[in-house]
Parts: C-alpha cells; sequence; structure tokens
C-alpha cells in the first residue's frame, strides 16, 4: 500500500500469561522511547500482520501489537480441530489489554484500531480513559445489534447471490433466524466435514461484503479461516459480550480524548449509520471521510489518510 511507512522488524517479543489457560502473543516495534501506541486489530480473531506495523513512524513511535484470544500467535488457537471459547470474550479482551499495559510500563497509550478493533479500543477507553492519549480508528464499528445483523442478513439485498450461498449453508430450520449462532454451532462441531464448509461458507459471505473485488489471501489457510469464522460468530451470537448501544452511551466518558475517525464512504457499515453517531456521541470526535475507500485499509486512499493522521499526532 503507497503511503506507508517501511517495513520494521519487532525489537522485543513476548508471552503473556493472562489467566484461562491462555497465552497471548506481543510485540514491540520502533523507537523504545516514542510515543507508546497500540495496535487492536479487528475480526474478532483477525490477528496482527507486519503491515499493521507500518502504519506508524518508527522514529516517533512506540508501537506494542499483540493477537487477541484465540487468534494468530497466542495460544490456544481457535482453529484447532476443538476449541473452547469460553474464556474469550470482550471482558476478558479488555481486561488483558490492561494487563499488558501495565506489564510493559506504559503509563497512557493511543490506541489504533479498525473494525472490531475500533469496538474493543472504545470498549477499553470507557473502562479506562485516564489510560488513553487519543483513539485513532478506522473501518468504524460499535457493540450495536443493528450492525451486526446489517452485516448478517442486511446486506443480503445488495448481494443476493452470495447471500443465497451464505444462508444455505446452514439447516433449513436455521435459515430465517440468527445466523451468526447457526454457524456457530456448525463451525465448534469437531468433525472437518462439517466445520470446514462452514468456515468456507462465512468467509467467502466476509469477503463478499467487505473485500469484493480483493479477497482476503489469508483465508486461503484453514486453521486461519477456521480460528476467524468460530471467533466472529462467536462475538456475534454472543452480541459482542456487551450491552446494546453501550459503545454511545458511555460515550461522554472520553471527554478530552482526541478521537480521530476515518471512514471510506464506499464502505457498506454506513448504511448503519455507525460513523455519524460516533462523530456525535464522541465529545471530541474528529470525522474524516474518505471518498474513495471501502471497509479494508488496501482499498482507495484511506491507508494514506491514517499514517497521515498517526504522523500528526506523533508529537
Amino acid at each position: 500500500m503507497p503511503g506507508l511507512h517501511p517495513e520494521i522488524t519487532p525489537y522485543r517479543t513476548g508471552r503473556l500469561d493472562v489467566g484461562d489457560g491462555h497465552s497471548v502473543y506481543w510485540e514491540e516495534c520502533g523507537n523504545p522511547d516514542g510515543k507508546p501506541a497500540l495496535v487492536v486489530h479487528g475480526g474478532p480473531g483477525g490477528g496482527c500482520t507486519p503491515v499493521h506495523r507500518r502504519y506508524f513512524d518508527p522514529a516517533r513511535y512506540r508501537v506494542v501489537l499483540f493477537d487477541q484470544r484465540g487468534c494468530g500467535r497466542s495460544t490456544p488457537h481457535a482453529g484447532e480441530p476443538v476449541a473452547d471459547l469460553s474464556a474469550n470474550t470482550t471482558p476478558h479482551l479488555i481486561a488483558d489489554v490492561e494487563l499488558l499495559r501495565t506489564t510493559l510500563g506504559i503509563d497512557r497509550w493511543l490506541l489504533f484500531g479498525g473494525s472490531w478493533g475500533s469496538v474493543l479500543s472504545l470498549l477499553y477507553a470507557e473502562r479506562h480513559p485516564g489510560r488513553v492519549s487519543e483513539l485513532v480508528l478506522l473501518s468504524l464499528a460499535t457493540d450495536r445489534q443493528a450492525e451486526l445483523d446489517l452485516l448478517t442478513r442486511g446486506l443480503g439485498a445488495v448481494f443476493p447471490r452470495a447471500f443465497a450461498k451464505f444462508r444455505d449453508g446452514v439447516p433449513e430450520q436455521d435459515r430465517d433466524g440468527d445466523l451468526a449462532r447457526a454457524y456457530h454451532r456448525l463451525l465448534m462441531d469437531p468433525d472437518p466435514a462439517v466445520h470446514e464448509p462452514a468456515a468456507r461458507r462465512w468467509c467467502e459471505w466476509e469477503d463478499a461484503i467487505l473485500s469484493r473485488e480483493t479477497p482476503s489471501p489469508r483465508f486461503a489457510d484453514p486453521a486461519y479461516r477456521l480460528a476467524f469464522a468460530r471467533l466472529v460468530t462467536h462475538y456475534f451470537a454472543n452480541a459482542c459480550f456487551s450491552t446494546d448501544g453501550a459503545v454511545l452511551r458511555d460515550a461522554p466518558l472520553l471527554a478530552g480524548i482526541p478521537a480521530v475517525l476515518v471512514q471510506g464512504v464506499l464502505d457498506l457499515g454506513n448504511l448503519a449509520g455507525t460513523p455519524w453517531l460516533l462523530d456525535h456521541a464522541l465529545p471530541d470526535a474528529e470525522l474524516v471521510l474518505v471518498s474513495d475507500s471501502g471497509h479494508t485499509a488496501g482499498t482507495g486512499s484511506l491507508a494514506d489518510v491514517v499514517v497521515a493522521t498517526l504522523d500528526r499526532l506523533a508529537g
């Protein structure tokens, strides 16, 4: 992607025992004396990639990346044939972020998150506002059921052929109900003959509504595909383990924290109104609309705008 900073490698990595049998992978990149920033990846279940490091000026940022429970390099991995997700919830992830902050000796940090990462960043910030210096969020989402309904059913009218295939991937008696819950039951089946087709169908739908012309190459990996689909449906079926609308309700708690909201005009998630609702709810928000971009940072000039924003906030 043009405009990104040069490729870098971590100067320190580690694993954090967060309890419940989970070990979370983390890494630090850039300048150890720079401005602390945390990358909160999307999904749920997306995991961090080397590209995430390149949004930050390595001379001015101390960049922390981590893989949330069950994905990436964290263990146990949700892509194993048998997985237990009972200790993988939003409160667990918020606690993991705070434990990581204290373990690394960071007082306050900038949070950078996209899609699910914006949800988790906002919920963490509302729980620990004194520990957040700024928010830089893109491909915006909150914890509202209306957003989940749009992604699992509402966009069916926009992509009827893809939706028919997606809907037909669950038993007939489940097709008019909660599709995330129906898929999750299939995905948690230990039999590969059951969970592998379900993971493929779920990820094809993700590609149809979010990537469209550029399918994610990460979905080619069966273990990644299964972990991703399991975690997304786990969170969707449980309303993100949050109260519907809590992010917007508690937004006044973030007064004094600059929040830059970068959103592609072509992102179909806009149909739920999330960018405008967040812009009005957050006391110190700046909404930046990118006319040539969709949901993913690889479309249009979205990545360039994010890099310019982070450069401006580096101090």
